[in-house]
């Protein structure tokens, strides 16, 4: 059997397996993500021709391909999300953003420094490569299809789709303050601070918002509003538009210097608000996912014959702890913090404070920052430590999202059924609007 042949037999038994691998795990606590990552593990030991993966190596590869799994997962997200963006209507959204997000950085990156004696750019690095977190790794705990209402989407997977949505790009001025601190040594934190806050955090934040605004008010006109028909590209009903929107909106910020997953998310949801109930968001969802869950199913594969070879070799016990601290302790506390005045309830709460997936973006931006800067740490150990924490969460949330989400699900029917004895019975709206 040679390499190549080898090559086409796993990537054909991949894809067939992804399309049946999500119906067989489906009610279980099982993931799909969990599935690829074991069979990608145990494959590893049979005497068959797999690629060695060396991130160091192959470093640009990962980055790019990691890359556009996560700008995928988030024109998906942005179209998935039915509720109107707003203050108010996306309130817990922000607290996880504003208060989460940083407190999870600022705990992650004194355990690194603390336990791992790593320098300060190293334990802010890893933090911040940390601090994304992924639903599509955990499916049960993101909304699913669009749909024409706007209030059947639950608490939980609102709250957990719209901060992945926003934090995979938030996360990246937090990278380059690692980068530029890194790359300054032991210069004084005057002499790149200021440029970091102008051009990292305002110029490049401004850009992406602006240009997902204004790309995605560009495209919302040309698929519904178009005067022509054949430029009216919803009336075609064809899937593979939602790429070439991602591809535009990303690659168009990327040129401008503008943070384009920022860029991506905020297109979805220009988009979708340009005619919300319009059924061509379920075919560009739909699409998408499907695109989604190939790249996701072969990375967390690879991901799985990566810890088989050896991923974890440069991994030691303190690094263990940093990434069960992230995953038990810094995330649940600081997003339980966060959301009191949130309009969910204490048990919703806690899942959503629990539920903070690790994934693909956290190997993105690592292989980023590797790429721009050394930081004192051998890269093997930045990359043991980041793919403990990805495993740990693949396991421990796929195990749990399903029987979790589903007695989350059950409580609120029964809910909505008690108040609505004797009426016509409560409709999916009625169910997502109980707070537990």
């Amino acid at each position: 059997m040679t390499s190549v042949d080898f090559l086409f037999t796993l990537l054909g038994a991949g894809a067939l397996a992804a399309a049946v691998v999500p119906r067989l795990v489906a009610g279980r606590p099982l993931s799909m993500p969990l599935v690829f990552l074991l069979c990608g593990f145990a494959v590893q030991f049979l005497p068959l021709p797999m690629p060695q993966i060396d991130p160091v190596r192959d470093r640009a590869m990962i980055e790019h391909v990691t890359e556009v799994c996560v700008i995928i997962s988030l024109i998906g997200a942005g179209l998935a999300l039915n509720r109107p963006f707003g203050r108010r209507t996306w309130r817990t959204s922000w607290r996880l953003l504003g208060i989460t997000m940083p407190l999870t950085i600022a705990a992650t990156a004194l355990a690194a420094w603390a336990l791992l004696g790593w320098q300060p750019a190293a334990a802010l690095l890893v933090a911040a490569v940390l601090a994304p977190t992924d639903p599509v790794l955990a499916s049960e705990v993101r909304v699913g299809a669009p749909t024409e209402s706007e209030h059947d989407e639950d608490e939980v997977r609102f709250a957990l789709t719209s901060e992945a949505g926003l934090n995979d790009g938030l996360a990246f001025p937090v990278v380059m303050a690692a980068i530029a601190m890194a790359a300054a040594g032991a210069t004084p934190v005057s002499d790149w601070f200021g440029r970091w806050l102008l051009v990292d955090v305002a110029y490049k934040c401004a850009v992406g918002v602006l240009a997902g605004l204004a790309v995605g008010k560009l495209l919302g006109w040309l698929f519904f509003h178009a005067s022509r028909h054949a430029m009216r590209l919803s009336e075609h009903r064809e899937g593979f538009v939602a790429l070439g929107a991602t591809f535009f909106a990303y690659g168009l910020t990327e040129l401008a210097h503008g943070y384009g997953f920022l860029a991506v998310f905020v297109t979805a949801c220009r988009i979708r608000a340009a005619e919300r109930a319009h059924g061509y968001h379920t075919v560009l969802h739909d699409f998408v996912e499907q695109i989604e869950r190939l790249l996701t199913a072969a990375l967390l594969f690879l991901l799985g014959a990566f810890v088989a070879q050896g991923a974890l070799t440069a991994l030691t016990w303190q690094g263990v702890v940093v990434a069960l601290l992230l995953l038990l302790v810094v995330r649940p506390l600081t997003a339980w913090v966060a959301q009191p005045g949130s309009p969910a309830g204490p048990r919703e709460r806690v899942v959503t404070a629990f539920f903070g997936v690790r994934g693909v973006g956290s190997l993105f931006y690592l292989a980023y920052a590797l790429g721009h800067s050394g930081f004192g740490v051998p890269a093997d150990a930045l990359w043991a430590v980041v793919s403990m924490t990805v495993v740990a969460s693949v396991v421990l949330h796929g195990v749990t999202a399903s029987p979790v989400i589903s007695r989350l699900d059950r409580l609120r029917l029964l809910q909505a059924r008690e108040k609505s004895r004797g009426g016509d019975g409560p409709d999916e709206g009625d169910i997502a609007q109980e707070r537990l």
